[in-house]
């Protein structure tokens, strides 16, 4: 079972309704390239407008409470999102882990509500510089996956993906080399072989995040065991969004 390239854009803390023609533009373009799946994560309040717009693009969030719902000023349950029209969200975002204290036993509990609510997850994972010049890298990963990820999960092939996002490489320009980005999703490979089986474990779609944009894409997507890229500051615009796209398409047709 081989499933298609998915290039999803992470707009963080960016967005008007004033960009719902950029969100517009991925669309329409997403629709001649159909080798490659293509989804946006918008902030909260433009979930339901990009939903609306979107013809065939995904749609999802950047992050869930775990409670279904109950006295959490500010916060979205997962219930809200999928009405919102959510149909995926983003867990356990290194921002989020630093920036708000998320624990990986709290990424594991948003997996369960997420799942709850009929949301497919994409659970993100990376070390810090310091972790990765101590040697300890993969190590540091895999554990931090093995208490963030679902202990089971029905259809894990179709409602997972997991986001290796490196943090130095995040928004720095910098990007991981090819050897170790292998490396890692290889690691990441048999971790979810372990958890989840040969036939789901072994198809689901590991991301790769960190400064992706349109010149490094095709090299990084024709890693072993890249199946596909979440963009953050590249997917902001539908010009260079639509670049790692059309780099996905192309590894496909190669």
């Amino acid at each position: 079972m081989a499933l298609r390239p998915y290039i999803v854009g992470n707009w963080k803390m960016n967005g008007t309704r004033s960009m719902l023609s950029e969100a517009r533009s991925i669309d329409r373009s997403a629709q001649r390239l159909m080798k490659v799946e293509v989804a946006l994560a918008p902030p909260y309040t433009l979930i339901h407008p990009v939903h609306r717009e979107a013809e065939q693009i995904g749609v999802g969030a950047q992050d869930c409470h775990h409670e279904v719902e109950g006295a959490h000023t500010g916060d979205i349950s997962a219930t809200m999102l999928a009405d919102a029209g959510a149909k995926f969200v983003i867990l356990g975002h290194s921002e989020r882990r630093q920036n708000h204290g998320e624990t990986d036993e709290l990424v594991n509990a948003k997996c369960h509500a997420a799942i709850s609510a009929g949301l497919k997850l994409i659970v993100c994972c990376g070390e810090a510089e310091e972790t990765r010049n101590a040697g300890n890298a993969e190590s540091f990963v895999i554990a931090q996956l093995r208490t963030s990820l679902p202990e089971t999960l029905d259809d894990a092939a179709e409602r997972l993906a997991v986001a290796y996002e490196p943090i130095w490489a995040i928004g720095t320009g910098r990007t991981a080399t090819t050897d170790d980005i292998a490396a890692m999703h290889g690691a990441i490979r048999a971790l979810l072989i372990e958890r989840f089986g040969e036939e789901q474990g072994g198809v689901v779609r590991i991301l790769y995040g960190g400064s992706v944009k349109p010149e490094n894409a095709r090299e990084i997507l024709e890693t072993a065991d890249v199946g596909g890229a979440l963009v953050g500051g590249a997917s902001l615009t539908a010009e260079s969004f639509l670049g790692i796209v059309a780099a996905g398409a192309d590894v496909q047709e190669s």
